[in-house]
C-alpha cells in the first residue's frame, strides 16, 4: 500500500495483479489487515487492478468481490482496472487523485 500526503490530504492506494486470481485472496486479507490499523481510519482508499490488458484479468466488479471491498464501509473506496503497460485508465486514476487533493 502506498501513502501520498500533501498538506492535509492523505490518500492510500493498493495495487493488485488483476490477472493473478490465485494471489487475490491473500491480497484481500493483507488489505483488510492494513485497513484495520487505527492510523488509517477514514483515509480514502484507491484499489488498482493492474494488467487489465490481459485476457485472463478480472473485471472491476470481480475485483471488488474478490477483495471484499463492499465490506469497507468506514472510508471512501474506489477501484479501477488499469494497465501500466498500455497506460489504460491512468487518466481516470489521476482525476480521482486530483479530486481528493482538492477536498
Amino acid at each position: 500500500m502506498k501513502k501520498v500526503q500533501k498538506g492535509h490530504v492523505t490518500l492510500k492506494w493498493y495495487i493488485v495483479d488483476a490477472a493473478d486470481k490465485e494471489a487475490l485472496p491473500i491480497a484481500g486479507e493483507e488489505l483488510h489487515a492494513l485497513l484495520d490499523k487505527p492510523v488509517l481510519k477514514g483515509i480514502p482508499l484507491l484499489v488498482l487492478g493492474n494488467k487489465s490488458d490481459l485476457p485472463e484479468k478480472l473485471s472491476v466488479d470481480q475485483l471488488i468481490d474478490a477483495l471484499n471491498l463492499k465490506d469497507v464501509t468506514d472510508r471512501e473506496t474506489s477501484c479501477y482496472g488499469i494497465s501500466a503497460k498500455e497506460e489504460t485508465n491512468l487518466d481516470a486514476v489521476l482525476q480521482w487523485l486530483i479530486a481528493k487533493k482538492s477536498k
